[in-house]
């Protein structure tokens, strides 16, 4: 351990350390979805911030560990934008600076076992708010929440369906702050073992009181991935292979079919063309059909990225807007300032407009479609507000094309699980060139993916279910109570420093005179 505090004092050492050590989680999510390494893998980093010698270090291990962390978590951003991926990841990195010096201040040489416990609490509150604040979606989005790792553990699935992903992160952060005491500070094992018991009493307690959803019937849902297509011309001829693909859908009882993201290059008010294909579809199938246009409207200045539902008779008149929009991809803030991205990068040539208000549409057969785009799947403020307005099912359209070899799709893909577990809705998320799944309203997995190198039309067997979840009903309670806990100990911490200030000093204890053999107080001398 001296060989290794002493290799630690070199700031550049430290620095290098930590950036490894805050990017070790990211091996909880897809790929390669170690789940369970989500329990420990921040226990090198709560090491390293404790040992800091000032709690500036600890301020700059923050700093570093946040960066590595987001710099894995979005490395596949890289081939995209390039030198501009790690000014990002150094911007959003700073947010967990506070955090570093919090968990020094608690956990710091001996700490009492007092201390330890108020760790287990305020440690995991300070992690949620600083994803709560990276959450608002001109930082990127909750893209990386830790809680997102667990999307297919059941367990941690019912945790969601009572506090959403951020009760799984809160618990998650608790489990590495007990390990971590378990590891450097033996002496306070009790209150560690305690925290450890506790985070299994709050899961156990989720898995056996929670409602589960009540299964009231079901539907068959049909997702379309035409796969990579590449061009000049793709856009047409995305478009027939998703037609051949539809096509085959024809006789097999589909109630309603959803393709991908920025499947219909054109403005279907300027193509008649291309609404007569689709209306002819949804003839030959038997089913409406969402789609995704990704262009210049007709009818207002600007491009929109719209989910609309075809009918037999052509569009039917529901229509939503993106309202969330990708940083970078699909606009630039403070393009007068940060517009030289796109000389270094893919970055977004032209800004896409944002839609106003969320839409809940009837998709025929009596079933009501909450539909999303993109990274708004991310958002479970989102899927909360459509189940609150009647959605009966969830669907994400997706197109993560861009960065087909990496780790994106899969990640994207296992977001719809949170989603659909949080709110006992089942969630579809169909992309135009893989990964698509559907999981069903407890979270669980519908039949198998539709994976990156797969062109194919699939039918689900989705069940509908009832009931509203405490999550859904109660919202973002364990934010609000991290914020509290996070107030309270400030106010504490206030009162503690300024007591000394307002105390007033005792008084001086009165001495009489002492009394000798050739005097008195009274007369000297006498």
């Amino acid at each position: 351990m001296q060989t290794i505090n002493h290799w630690l004092t070199s700031p550049w050492r430290r620095s290098i350390t930590a950036v490894l050590a805050g990017a070790l989680p990211v091996l909880a999510f897809p790929e390669p979805s170690w789940w369970w390494f989500a329990y420990v893998a921040l226990v090198p980093w709560i090491a390293l911030l404790r040992s800091a010698p000032t709690g500036r270090r600890a301020l700059h291990d923050g700093w570093w560990g946040g960066f590595g962390f987001m710099l894995a978590m979005h490395h596949w951003l890289l081939p995209n934008l390039h030198v501009f991926t790690f000014v990002i990841a150094a911007l959003l990195g700073a947010l967990w600076a506070p955090w570093g010096w919090l968990v020094r201040r608690f956990l710091a040489a001996r700490p009492s076992p007092g201390r330890v416990v108020a760790a287990l609490v305020v440690l995991p509150s300070g992690w949620l708010l600083i994803e709560l604040v990276r959450s608002w979606q001109g930082l990127g989005g909750p893209w990386g929440v830790l809680g997102s790792s667990q999307w297919e553990v059941e367990p941690a699935l019912r945790v969601a369906s009572v506090g959403g992903v951020w009760l799984i992160s809160f618990l998650i952060v608790g489990v590495n702050v007990a390990v971590a005491v378990l590891v450097v500070l033996r002496r306070c094992r009790v209150p560690a073992l305690a925290g450890v018991l506790a985070t299994a009493v709050a899961a156990s307690a989720a898995w056996v009181w929670s409602p589960r959803p009540d299964v009231e019937n079901r539907v068959r849902i049909a997702v379309v991935q035409p796969g990579v297509i590449q061009g000049a011309d793709r856009p047409e001829r995305r478009f027939d292979r998703e037609e051949q693909l539809t096509r085959e859908l024809a006789g097999q009882g589909v109630d309603v079919i959803v393709w991908g993201e920025s499947s219909v290059g054109y403005d279907l008010d300027d193509r008649p063309d291309f609404a007569r294909r689709l209306a002819a579809l949804s003839r030959e199938t038997g089913a409406n059909i969402l789609v995704n246009v990704d262009a210049q409207r007709s009818d207002r200045p600007g491009i929109y990225k719209s989910s609309i539902l075809v009918g037999t008779d052509g569009p039917t008149g529901a229509r939503y807007d993106k309202m969330r929009l990708v940083p970078f991809g699909e606009y630039i803030p403070l393009r007068s300032m940060l517009g030289w991205a796109t000389s270094v990068g893919k970055a977004a040539a032209e800004d896409r407009r944002r839609g106003t208000e969320q839409v809940v549409m009837d998709a025929g057969h009596g079933l009501r479609i909450g539909p999303m785009v993109c990274f708004e799947s991310a958002f479970s403020d989102m899927s909360r507000n459509l189940v609150d307005h009647g959605a009966e099912v969830l669907i994400a359209q997706s197109a993560t094309s861009t960065f087909q070899q990496s780790w994106a799709p899969e990640q994207h893909a296992s977001l719809a699980a949170l989603r659909a577990a949080e709110t006992g809705r089942p969630m579809v998320h169909a992309t135009l060139t893989g990964v698509s799944a559907v999981y069903g309203p407890s979270g669980q997995r519908m039949g198998s993916w539709l994976g990156t190198s797969e062109s194919a039309s699939t039918v689900y067997e989705v069940p509908l279910a009832g009931g509203v979840t405490p999550y859904v009903r109660f919202g973002d309670w364990p934010l609000q109570a991290a914020l509290l806990i996070i107030a309270a100990w400030a106010a504490t911490e206030g009162i503690r420093t300024l007591r000394p200030r307002f105390r007033r000093p005792a008084p001086e204890p009165r001495v009489r005179p002492a009394r000798t053999a050739h005097g008195s107080p009274a007369r000297p001398g006498r």
